[in-house]
Order: C-alpha cells, then structure tokens, then sequence
C-alpha cells in the first residue's frame, strides 16, 4: 500500500471558488498530502444543486452568507490519488464517491444512525460555519476515507455524483414509511389502489419517482409539474410513471389583487390547492387519496395541495427547501391523520443504499436522461455557463436542462 510520506509536498489544484454573488473565479490552488485517515481524490465529476446555485446567484443560502471565497460542489466522484497513513481499507486507483457531511460521531444523533441532523454537522459547500469547509468544485481534495463510498466499475463518474442526490431520495423514501408488499395487496384485495404523487420533476423528483419504481411496492407513481419538457423525461425513462402537467394560472379564476385581505387570499390559495388534489386523484384514479405524497419543490400551493391529495392514513414528504413560512392546512392533515414528515439531506443508512442501487445497473437510462449538461471545470468561463443553465433550465438553443455537472 502507498502512504501520503511517499508522495512529498502539495499538488496544484484548479478550483472554481465563489468570491461574491456572481463572482466565480477559477483560481490554483495547492492541496497538501493527506494525513492520517484522509485520502486524496482526483475529482472527476460534480453535480451541481439548487443550494449551489443560492450562494452563486445571491451570494447566500437562507441564513448563510458568504464571508470568505469558498468552493461549492458537493455531489461528486473521482478516483483516489493518495493514501493517508492511517488508511487501510482504500487502495490507490480506486473509485469512490464522496458523502460531505463530517459529523461529530459522538453525540446521541449520531449515534443513532441521525448523523445528518447532529449540532456539530460540518458540511462541506455550506457557508454555515466561519471558516467554510470548501466543496468538491476542484481538481484534488482530501477527504476522510470512511465517507468515500467505493464505486462498481460499471458505475460512471457522473454515477457517483449521482449518488449524493439519490441518498437524499433514499432517505426520504425511507423516512415514509412506504407500503409493504403487504399492505398493497391488502389494499388491491378491496379494491383500492396504493399510488405514490410526487411534485416536481426536477432531478430529485425524477431520481425520487425512479426509486420508487424500481424498488418499492407502489400500485402507479404520479410526477407533477409546471413544465411539460420535464415530465416528457419522465415518460421517456420507460418506468411506468404517469404524468400530470400543473397549470401557471387559472384565467377564469383570477387571484386576489395583493391588497386584498391575507384571509382573503389565503382562502383563495386553499381552494386552488383542492382542485388541483382533486383533479390530481381523479385523473389517475386514486380517489380515496395518494398513499404518500413527496413534494420536492417547496413551493406553498404544491405542499398544501399534497396534504388534500394524500389518503386518509397517509404522508406528505417535505424535501424541497422551498419557502421557510408556508401557511398549510393542518386541520385537513390532522384530521385524516396524514403525517406530515420534514427531510434534510440523508443519515448514516442512505450512501450505501444509493450505491447499491446504483451498481444495480435499475437507473443507467436513468442517469442518461437526467444529466443533460457536462461541463470541463479547468475550462475558463465554463464555470459560470455552468450555473447560467443550471438556473435557466434550458439551454442556447432551448432544450431542457435538468442537471448539469462539472467534470475534471
């Protein structure tokens, strides 16, 4: 096995580095051997999300604000470069992708499996702590080797950068509780349908509503959004997901001019959320309600929606980091008893669910058609066309964009 002591001194290291709000340099850096547990990785793919595209577009995400120039990326893969001393399960050449988040390992969350809500949870990419911890939008980086993930040969780079968006998909599938094999063929032997309704059919929803086709116990998988171009990649994957496009507006039903009363509009916003559930329900025949409903959007209209649509029994999964105040029908949840579950990023069972599911080979096609952008990181001005695409959604010449990564 080779250690870092046999690879002296640092090595130059391109990096995309975020200064300011829409200040994006590519810069050289030198990275230092690794030392005790860490390994060193050649980057060879990062996936861009909608986190990044907060510190690029505002120089913030939320609360978080950047006060020093800081790498973002943290969907990624690369190969392993060099070998800390303390490291003995990796070897150098292997394929690995990388899980950011460092937690302390020592409190009672941790210990429990819940590492990604632990207090002290460093996360590389988030201006949450001074200094930042930098991403993985770089040439080499240093990483502890227990949370580098080895990849199959027959998964891709991109595979791997893959791994992390899926592991949050994982998790909140996990978090769901979904129907057993069981509970639908109860559900069937009454003649009632145990469906899945999942809004919004960007990355993670198309990787959400591929998880659950290719390995849970759903009767029929819904995917709901504003744009049609995106729910045409779901029909194309071939997985047997239904589609339903949500209406911008509703022209014969106006909103309420902003100076009406919050009451007033709030009544205005519940009442559209009904019919969309309802139509929801009807068009694909679950009317008694949707088993679980995923919302990876954020956005108010789609998450009140879901708590109308969900069945009595059933879930909403809140996933998208939408608006940080929503005004949702409580009383319709309670009453029916639909749990309404929060999700933040993945815990200690996910990575390794997200491999395995990965080197099944059940979502090549699916990687294919979600990736629809690749980018050369070391290219100058790459970088900022990369994260223009990203929050356009299409590109110069009018296709869809749905994920675009950044490849060394």
């Amino acid at each position: 096995m080779v250690t870092a002591t046999a690879l002296e001194g640092s090595k130059p290291s391109k990096a995309l580095v975020l200064h300011a709000a829409k200040d994006l340099r590519l810069e050289s850096r030198q990275v230092p051997p690794p030392t005790g547990s860490e390994v060193q990785v050649a980057i060879r793919a990062t996936g861009l999300c909608g986190s990044d595209l907060h510190y690029y577009n505002h120089g913030r995400n939320g609360d978080f604000v950047v006060r020093q120039p800081m790498c973002l990326g943290h969907e990624s893969s690369g190969i392993v470069t060099a070998i800390g001393p303390e490291v003995k399960d990796f070897a150098l050449g292997d394929r690995v992708a990388l899980e950011v988040g460092i937690p302390c390992r020592k409190c009672a969350l941790c210990k429990q499996g819940r590492y990604n809500i632990c207090p002290e949870m460093k996360f590389r990419s988030s201006a949450k702590l001074f200094p930042h911890l930098d991403g993985t939008l770089m040439e080499l980086t240093n990483h502890p080797a227990e949370l580098c993930h080895k990849l199959p040969d027959w998964v891709s780079y991109t595979g791997g950068a893959l791994a992390e968006p899926l592991a949050v998909c994982l998790h909140a599938i996990r978090r769901s509780n979904p129907p057993t094999k069981e509970a639908v063929d109860l559900a069937r032997s009454v003649g009632e349908e145990t469906a899945a309704l999942v809004f919004g059919a960007g990355a993670i929803g198309l990787l959400l509503a591929s998880a659950l086709a290719t390995a849970e116990n759903f009767t029929r998988i819904v995917i709901a959004d504003i744009d049609a171009s995106r729910l045409e990649i779901a029909k194309s994957l071939n997985l047997g997901l239904q589609t339903t496009v949500i209406p911008r507006s509703n022209p014969s039903n106006p909103p309420p001019p902003s100076t009406a009363p919050h009451s007033e509009q709030i009544s205005y916003a519940l009442q559209n959320a009904q019919t969309l559930a309802n139509t929801l329900k009807e068009t694909h025949g679950s009317p008694r309600g949707f088993s679980r409903v995923y919302d990876c959007t954020g956005v108010p209209a789609c998450v009140q929606a879901g708590i109308y649509a969900a069945a009595a029994g059933g879930a909403v999964v809140q996933i998208g980091m939408g608006n940080p105040i929503q005004t949702l029908p409580v009383a319709a949840a309670a009453l029916r008893e639909v749990d309404i579950i929060g999700v933040f990023r993945y815990d200690g069972h996910a990575y390794p669910n997200a491999i395995a599911l990965l080197a099944s080979g059940k979502l090549s096609s699916v990687e294919e058609k979600i990736v629809t952008h690749r980018l050369k990181l070391a290219v100058e001005g790459e970088g900022e066309r990369a994260f223009t695409l990203a929050g356009k959604g299409v590109d110069e010449n009018g296709a869809t964009v749905v994920k675009v990564v950044i490849e060394s």
